[in-house]
């Protein structure tokens, strides 16, 4: 990301950062003064603050952009909780004299699959769900935008994009696919019109002292050729794509396994290999996207497991996973790396399972319909509902009624913007984050607590960018492409997918959407110190850098295809997950317990009185299926 002190008239002007789109500016109470001091130096005017809490009236949730997610508004609550400070100023707590059979903590999708599972073993349960956020889904997050002439809007996703190989999702998963109807034939992306599905790697300034996109295919020899890197890097790759040696000649397969699972991918391109530095540059992030850490922190076994270049030499049996492998590496081991999307991402299916809970929600409850449904969210939280969902109103405390052991009942505190208020329940499921437990149920076992604790999530950004068209993206020619050490590592099109009355752009002079990842784990740690590392970075970054860093990258990228971000750029949506991905376990990191266990997860997640424990760092997993799998067992842990 360039330095706010490198934010200059020119260069913030070129990029269209004094053009009135829609955004807004929040930071935290830890803006970087200097930054925004230098950004109104050129513009003249002050960027727009405002609070946003829930949606204005009239206003869908999802049609909001700027910086959304986990913004200030839903974070506040839990950080004043963390920080010991929230019950000095909270004042009494206020009994609403309301009782439910269950109390659901977070509506993302461990949460709403929790409710749903619920109410299909009880129909006439009567079902509370609290969220600190002011939508549901939690990480499932639709962006949308209406560009000028088009009907019906561009619908992209926040967070939670697609349903990655479905034959090998969990029964529970397969199993609310099917009740909800989701067929995969249905959902198929398809290439752009003249553009196909190349994949380029920009080879950044930020690695390699200049821009050059280089894009790649199957003949490693070509593209290898055309990077702007030292010729003994380049002889390098050649080696480790087209003819790796057995770099641990003498060694049994399982000592090579177990070799492998000491290192990083970085590692063993350095230690093993012998690989040139540019190397070391040029794959740093080709894991971000998926996994949310850089190749640095990337075990070995699981990049030998990925198909990452390098092993093809060791002689290591491919038809089956490695003891070593990380937990999704194995389950997706045979599966076919199909894909499933909607255009919205996994939040379809969060939509869906509330539209069928909550009379009046939605329009349409159907995969086909869902994503041109109209959504009424003042319907959710009616008293003659039996599911009821309160937004903005993050839960506070949670505690069993009487010793956990015999406690019939529990009851739930949570701030409705005013006053803490609380209801009543027989059960209560916590589908939050495990690390915010410990701060909201007392009394837990200090092992438990412990575990809960240990379970560091793997902050992401997303964005999502409205453009007037994509005519430099067919120029360039490439439709996706990875950066090697800018802000941003992943910048694609949206998947361009037609589901029912949806209709993706067909030509290249029609507005579409691009998506933009970034991994902030800080490069150089274990993957839970650079989680917290760049959390901690993330959150003290004002959301007028995330849109320059946008504009700027997009324009280095596209600049030689006619892109000018003044001209082309027509909304952004930055939605900031400060704790993401579930943690996975995974070497050489948990080495100390996996995989012969027992793990911290079963520990975390065991039953507390009329408290039980969903979400996907109790599996843990940073896949849906693994959210609904947490939730289902989180049902039956009450109903048992």
């Amino acid at each position: 990301m360039t330095d706010p002190q490198e934010i200059t008239p020119r260069t913030a002007g070129e990029l269209g950062m004094d053009r009135p789109i829609s955004r807004r500016d929040f930071f935290d109470g830890v803006a970087m003064a200097a930054g925004i001091a230098a950004l109104d130096a050129f513009t003249g005017t002050q960027p727009p603050v405002e609070p946003m809490g829930m949606a204005p009236e009239g206003v869908h949730p999802a049609a909001l952009t700027g910086l959304r997610g986990s913004a200030p508004e839903s974070l506040g609550v839990p950080h004043a909780l963390r920080d010991g400070r929230f019950w000095t100023h909270a004042g009494s707590v206020e009994p609403t004299g309301e009782h439910y059979d269950l109390v659901v903590v977070g509506a993302g999708i461990s949460g709403i699959s929790a409710a749903h599972r619920w109410l299909e073993q009880d129909p006439r349960a009567r079902i509370l769900i609290l969220d600190n956020h002011d939508d549901v889904g939690g990480h499932a997050r639709r962006n949308e935008f209406r560009p000028e002439g088009r009907q019906g809007p561009l619908v992209g996703y926040g967070g939670s994009p697609m349903i990655e190989a479905p034959s090998a999702w969990t029964p529970e998963g397969r199993r609310l696919l099917d009740g909800l109807g989701v067929r995969p034939e249905r959902l198929a992306a398809t290439p752009y019109p003249g553009l196909g599905t190349r994949e380029g790697v920009l080879c950044d300034r930020e690695s390699f002292g200049r821009d050059r996109l280089v894009l790649t295919g199957t003949d490693a020899r070509r593209w290898i050729a055309e990077l702007p890197v030292a010729e003994r890097a380049r002889m390098d790759l050649l080696t480790l794509h087209l003819d790796p040696p057995d770099w641990l000649p003498g060694l049994t397969p399982e000592e090579k396994q177990r070799r492998l699972a000491h290192l990083t991918y970085s590692g063993f391109l350095r230690d093993v290999c012998g690989a040139h530095p540019d190397v070391l540059r040029f794959v740093q992030t080709m894991p971000n996207d998926e996994w949310g850490y850089g190749s640095d922190a990337f075990g070995a076994i699981d990049a030998w497991g990925c198909g990452y270049p390098g092993f093809q030499g060791l002689g290591l049996d491919r038809s089956k996973p490695s003891v070593y492998n990380s937990p999704s590496v194995i389950r997706h081991w045979d599966a076919p790396r199909e894909t499933l999307l909607f255009p919205e991402g996994n939040q379809a299916l969060v939509r869906m399972m509330v539209g069928r809970m909550v009379p009046g929600f939605a329009t349409s409850v159907d995969p086909e319909g869902v994503t041109t449904a109209r959504f009424d969210y003042d319907r959710l939280d009616l008293p003659d509902n039996r599911v009821r969902v309160r937004l903005s109103s993050p839960v506070v405390s949670v505690a069993n009624d009487g010793d956990a052991a015999s406690a019939t009942t529990a009851t739930v505190g949570y701030f409705d913007g005013e006053r803490v208020r609380s209801v009543r329940a027989t059960g209560v499921i916590m589908a939050c984050w495990n690390m915010m437990i410990p701060y909201l149920v007392a009394g837990l076992p200090q092992e438990q607590e412990r575990a809960l604790r240990a379970a560091v999530k793997v902050p992401m950004l997303y964005a999502t960018v409205q453009l007037r068209d994509w005519r430099a993206w067919r120029a360039v020619g490439a439709g996706r492409v990875r950066f090697t050490g800018a802000y941003w590592s992943t910048v694609e099109l949206a998947p361009r997918v037609a589901v029912g009355g949806y209709r993706p752009p067909e030509g290249p002079d029609e507005p579409v959407l691009a998506h933009l990842v970034r991994a902030p784990a800080l490069p150089g740690m274990s993957p839970a110190e650079g989680s917290i590392a760049g959390r901690r970075e993330l959150l003290g970054t004002p959301y007028a850098h995330l849109e320059f860093s946008v504009r700027e990258q997009l324009a280095r990228l596209l600049g030689p295809g006619g892109f000018d971000p003044v001209r082309d750029i027509q909304g952004i949506t930055v939605n900031r997950w400060g704790h993401g991905y579930a943690p996975e376990y995974a070497t050489p990191w948990n080495l100390d317990f996996y995989p012969q266990g027992p793990f911290p997860a079963e520990t975390a997640r065991r039953r507390w009185g009329r408290i039980a424990i969903a979400n996907s760092d109790s599996v843990p997993s940073a896949y849906a299926d693994a959210a609904i799998t947490a939730a289902y067992r989180a049902v039956l842990d009450l109903r048992a």
